[in-house]
Formats: structure tokens, C-alpha cells, sequence
């Protein structure tokens, strides 16, 4: 295929048709090669856009703001390894599991604004926020609809799981969504819990070890120990202001 014949399959994908009604006038044009690469530019970036919108990461400090000296244990190599989105591929899960404050919803918003720049559809939520969402629903028909859209992305984020505890409904609705996203496409939980306690955030529910063996069946969990750097944060700038109180006396 020839450099002309290339950038004419370019321009049919970005559907400019205006262009290709004139194409043998044009072809030749130096200006015709820019045209088409600041069509695709311009696109791609609406499309990063969009996708980080609907995204809802929120806010998050970037990865090389964490303070890997913190924790007492966390594996760098296998965090930095999430990075390259091998797990996307392969369709497996992540678990974040570690006590409040060191950084798990952080480390996960990462992973996920890498995928969204690599081109992939990614949806961040907490479990309160999804299962609510989903149970609040009246209507067989409203809640197929809400499975889809929470199934639909090629990463799905489920933030703080076992900060509160659920009816069997909430469990039940849970395992439903990850059997559908199951080998075919990745999920990230981030969890106080370690999955033996797991029973604790679902009381009662029948559907525990199945949703967790579905869960971890294709997944890398990661542990991180330490105490909470929100925490140690808080207790700097208290330290801080005390000191500048100090010194204006």
C-alpha cells in the first residue's frame, strides 16, 4: 500500500467525506496529510476526554507522589507492574487489600487513568455507591439496564468494600456483576477486609464463597500493612500550624 492509498483509508475512518468527494484534486496537496493527522489528534483527544468523564475517577495524587517508604509492606515491583495493564489483557482481577489511610483508592485511580490513556473504558465507584445504586432500582427492567452499564466498561473500579456491611441483596446483586465480568473483562477492588472476613460485610449471604472464589480465581492480590498516611498528613499540618502560631508571638 502506497503513502496515498494509507492516508485515503484514513480519511474514510474519520468519515470525511467532503474531502474524499474531492479526492483526486486533492490527493496530492501537501496541506491533505496535516488535515487528516489533526482530525485524528483532535479526535483522540475528545475521545480521552470523554472517557475520563465518564470515568468519575475524581481526584487522586499521581503515582510518583506515593511515598513508598511509608508502608511497612507493600510489593513497588508488583504496583509498578499493574501499570503496563498486562492484567487488562489476560481479562484477570485486582485486590487491593490494607487498613484505612495507605494509599489503596489512590494506587487504583492510577491503574485506571493509565488504562484510560491507553484507549480503554474505565468506571470508578465505591461499593456503597454501586450496590445502592443498584438495589434502590424498582423495576426488573431498570436494574438489567444498570447491570449493563456497570458490565460494559473494560475496567471497573469497586472502591472501599467492607467499610459497611450489606443485606443478601447487596450480596447477591455483587455477585451477579462479577459473574458477567468474569474472564472477559478486569475488575480492581479495593477492601479493608481480608476475604476470610469477608462474611462480616455480607452477613448471612449464601453467596459469599462463590463470589469470592469468582473474584480471586483469575486475580493478583496485593497487601499493603501500615498506618494511615492521611493520618500522618493531618498530624504534620497540625504540627505545622502550631508552629506558625508560635512564631508570629
Amino acid at each position: 500500500m502506497n503513502k496515498w492509498d494509507s492516508l485515503r483509508q484514513r480519511a474514510e475512518a474519520l468519515h470525511l467525506h467532503g474531502l474524499l468527494t474531492h479526492w483526486e484534486e486533492v490527493a496530492n496537496a501537501d496541506w491533505v496529510g496535516q488535515l487528516v493527522q489533526w482530525e485524528e489528534d483532535g479526535r483522540t483527544q475528545r475521545s480521552l476526554e470523554r472517557r475520563i468523564k465518564n470515568a468519575h475517577l475524581g481526584r487522586f495524587k499521581p503515582l510518583c507522589d506515593f511515598d513508598w517508604q511509608w508502608p511497612k509492606r507493600c510489593d513497588r515491583g508488583a504496583v509498578e507492574a499493574l501499570m503496563t495493564l498486562d492484567f487488562l489483557r489476560e481479562a484477570s482481577n485486582i485486590v487491593l487489600v490494607g487498613p484505612n489511610g495507605v494509599g489503596k483508592s489512590m494506587l487504583a485511580q492510577n491503574v485506571a487513568y493509565q488504562a484510560l490513556l491507553r484507549g480503554h473504558t474505565v468506571l470508578f465507584a465505591s461499593a456503597g455507591q454501586l450496590l445502592g445504586d443498584m438495589t434502590a432500582l424498582d423495576s426488573d427492567s431498570a436494574l438489567r439496564s444498570r447491570l449493563r452499564y456497570y458490565t460494559a466498561p473494560d475496567l471497573l473500579l469497586i472502591d472501599e468494600v467492607g467499610y459497611l456491611s450489606y443485606s443478601n441483596r447487596h450480596a447477591d446483586l455483587l455477585f451477579e456483576l462479577v459473574s458477567r465480568r468474569y474472564e472477559s473483562k478486569s475488575t480492581v477492588i479495593t477492601t479493608n477486609k481480608p476475604f476470610a472476613e469477608w462474611s462480616e460485610v455480607f452477613p448471612n449471604a449464601a453467596c459469599v464463597v462463590s463470589l469470592v472464589d469468582r473474584l480471586v480465581h483469575h486475580a493478583e492480590i496485593i497487601s499493603i500493612e501500615g498506618d494511615s498516611y492521611r493520618l500522618k498528613e493531618a498530624t504534620e499540618r497540625a504540627q505545622q500550624r502550631t508552629l506558625k502560631r508560635k512564631t508570629k508571638k
